[in-house]
């Protein structure tokens, strides 16, 4: 059975990072459609999406950190907003990705 290779090509651009790289996320664009602002996320906020990394529902979740589910998908969605996100697992990935969980 043949593999097959991978070739990597030196990139000319000036504005791609090279291969292997990290490149950090955009801010959130704000939602008037001007500048866009960096997004600190509180210690509660933060805590709410390390819960959800872990894998447990939101009901589980909520109880854990003593709120109403109602609560919790509220809060979520309020940081999806913050963040420019569409879901929660998003958020929790830029989360990641900023080493804040």
């Amino acid at each position: 059975m043949e593999q097959a290779t991978l070739v990597r090509r030196a990139v000319k651009d000036p504005g791609v990072p090279p291969f292997g790289e990290t490149m950090v996320p955009a801010p959130a664009p704000s939602r008037e459609g001007g500048p866009s602002v960096p997004v600190e996320l509180t210690d509660d906020e933060l805590q709410l999406l390390a819960e959800i990394a872990t894998g447990v529902t939101t009901d589980v979740a909520a109880r854990r950190l003593e709120l109403s589910a109602r609560t919790l998908r509220r809060r979520l969605r309020a940081i999806c907003d913050q963040l420019g996100v569409n879901t929660p697992i998003e958020a929790v990935v830029w989360a990641a990705r900023k080493q804040l969980i």
